[in-house]
């Protein structure tokens, strides 16, 4: 196993000497994660099919999932993309720099082993400063999915990125806790009428401003059958979360943009997300969280303020072993943001089954439904 470098913001010998240092890794076909304003992400060189596939093993991803190449100058995306339609550079005008990747026709040069053996390329200027200095010293041109082993939840703080990926990587730029904590959203401009493949803080409506006509991957609104809590009915529960939805026809060839095909972002425990108002929500989660209890079972739960205070009724804790706090009912800022990091938090305290209430599907809510249907297998319990 090799040594891993960890650099930490404000650690000698420097930024400016860890960034030469990095950027000479990825010249040379290593591998470095860094911070985004989204997530950390692992990064190789784009052009060379061998840092493709390092990044492929290291994360024990699937190859035909495409990666997304990341620039740090506008002029540089004719250099990855082709028939490049005036639609992306009113999107690269409005939103570049920042959280959003645009799908279009890649250019001969890039390597198939990028692109998940696509004709598209998924390309994305990031507004982190660092991130944008690394880019520049490597040469212009970072492939970087989340800087996670595939499946597990995206590393929005660095010590996660090392716990996954110590060993397998030749540097960690670690820069603390990530400003937004959800990936960027992804826009396929490559077919008749743009159409968002993953939602993120670039919302629909903010999309419509520039585009007009924009429309949703059917797939981000499917469900799937809700999971049997019934403990002497296992084997059904670990099929279904075994299983994925299906696609939209508009990725028949296989998944154009990261995270649409295999199942992400999942904690080692199981996910299960109630879906109606707030007392038959609450009603519900009571008596799951005594369930638990009794069969000890370690349980955790993501709740709002108020939603707590319901739960608690009088009492002075949950039944819960561990609880994250949202604060507010409607804030799905908070939510975006701290979603990864407490998936992760409850890995560390051994959580095996986590409890959460939906939110609406509208704004930045569909990109946090969107992360929560996948860490729970597409599954949701309405009441």
């Amino acid at each position: 196993m090799k040594e891993t470098i960890w650099w930490k913001i404000g650690d000698p010998p420097g930024q400016d000497a860890i960034l030469k240092q990095a950027g000479e890794i990825l010249q040379n076909g290593g591998l470095v994660a860094f911070p985004t304003e989204t997530v950390y992400g692992l990064g190789g060189d784009a052009f060379n099919p061998a840092s493709s596939k390092r990044i492929y093993a290291a994360k024990g991803r699937p190859s035909d999932n495409p990666l997304i190449v990341h620039i740090c100058r506008l002029s540089d995306l004719e250099k990855t993309a082709v028939s490049i339609p005036k639609d992306a550079y009113r999107l690269a005008e409005a939103f570049w720099p920042g959280p959003l990747t645009m799908i279009l026709k890649k250019t001969a040069a890039l390597p198939s082993e990028t692109t998940g053996g696509l004709d598209t390329v998924a390309v994305r200027f990031p507004s982190h400063p660092l991130a944008q200095a690394l880019i520049d010293a490597a040469g212009g041109f970072v492939a970087a999915p989340s800087a996670n082993t595939s499946g597990r939840p995206s590393p929005t703080v660095g010590k996660y990125v090392y716990e996954d990926l110590c060993g397998r990587i030749d540097m960690l730029i670690d820069d603390g806790q990530v400003g937004l904590g959800l990936e960027s959203t992804i826009v396929d401009l490559t077919e008749d009428h743009p159409m968002i493949l993953r939602p993120g803080f670039i919302t629909e409506t903010m999309l419509r401003s520039v585009l007009g006509d924009v429309s949703l991957d059917p797939a981000l609104l499917e469900k799937q059958k809700a999971p049997d809590l019934d403990p002497q009915k296992t084997q059904d529960q670990a099929d279904l979360k075994s299983g994925m939805p299906a696609h939209s026809a508009h990725t028949h060839t296989g998944p154009k943009a990261p995270g649409m095909k295999y199942k992400h972002y999942a904690p080692k425990g199981e996910v299960i997300i109630f879906e109606g108002d707030e007392e038959k929500v609450s009603e519900r989660l009571l008596y799951e969280l005594q369930k638990d209890q009794k069969n000890g079972t370690r349980s955790g739960v993501i709740l709002s303020e108020r939603m707590l205070e319901r739960l608690q009724r009088g009492k002075k804790e949950t039944l819960a072993d561990s609880v994250k706090c949202l604060g507010s009912s409607d804030d799905t800022q908070a939510m975006a943001h701290m979603l990864f990091r407490f998936l992760r938090e409850f890995d560390d305290e051994g959580i095996q089954r986590i409890y959460v209430r939906a939110v609406a599907q509208e704004g930045l809510g569909l990109a946090v439904m969107n992360r929560l249907k996948k860490a729970a297998g597409g599954r949701i319990i309405s009441l």
